[in-house]
């Protein structure tokens, strides 16, 4: 099991703590394909279009599952993107309309409703359209 320490490091100072996520960085077999894809499917600009991607300001999720989890696909997949949206419906639709593998099943809870689609690489990811909830 991880030690624990929250608000103070082991020395007593306050700890630092990240500000956000910088990058995602993945392997792919081909990896300017698949920057293409994405960037015109889901409008991510590749490194070669621009340096970076400043997203719309919300809410970033980090959780660890169990390795075990089918969530994410198959189990050789470590890791799974989450995309926030505006309009779901929309989206899931642009990538059937482009020939991508996305699943027939949308799920609902109290912060959101959520979608899947594989890309090129056979890479699972997750859409959210997130609900209007007050931020803790």
């Amino acid at each position: 099991m991880c030690p624990v320490r929250v608000g103070r490091s082991v020395y007593g100072a306050t700890m630092q703590r990240v500000t956000g996520i910088g990058g995602f960085f993945f392997r792919a077999r081909d990896p300017a394909g698949l920057a293409a894809w994405y960037e015109a499917n889901l409008g991510i600009p590749s490194m070669d279009t621009k340096w970076s991607w400043t997203q719309q300001a919300g809410p970033t999720v980090f959780a660890p599952f169990p390795t075990d989890t089918d969530y994410f696909g198959g189990l050789e997949q470590q890791t799974m993107l989450n995309f926030r949206v505006d309009d779901l419906d929309a989206m899931l639709e642009q990538l059937r309309a482009a020939g991508a593998t996305v699943d027939d099943e949308v799920s609902e809870a109290g912060y959101g409703r959520f979608g899947h689609a594989v890309d090129p690489e056979g890479n699972r990811f997750e859409l959210w359209q997130p609900a209007d909830v007050p931020e803790r």
